[in-house]
């Protein structure tokens, strides 16, 4: 394969990583732990938190954040894991890059 036709396949794989990074960035990912709903981008910001508080007293607030944490922590990895579905064929090898 000569120099050209790699640089021209390199060109594309970058683009069809951008494209699949973009798609990424657009998604909306929820979680939800009992009480307490996040959702996020896939650019990893965090869009609203929701807690719905009808069953919520004053004692329950070390609970809710516990809530808020695990909630928190299960959109993040929703987003790592659509990350690695996408973009892994491309950093196959190559851990860490996204």
């Amino acid at each position: 394969m000569n120099i050209q036709a790699m640089m021209k396949q390199a060109q594309k794989l970058q683009k069809d990583m951008m494209n699949a990074k973009a798609e990424i960035d657009k998604t909306e990912f929820e979680a939800t732990s009992s009480f307490v709903k996040v959702r996020a981008n896939g650019k990893r910001e965090i869009l609203e938190v929701k807690i719905t508080t009808e069953s919520l007293e004053k004692e329950d607030l070390e609970m809710l954040e516990d809530m808020i944490l695990i909630a928190v922590n299960d959109v993040m990895k929703q987003i790592e894991k659509e990350t690695e579905n996408k973009l892994g064929r491309y950093t196959q090898g190559m851990p860490g890059l996204f």
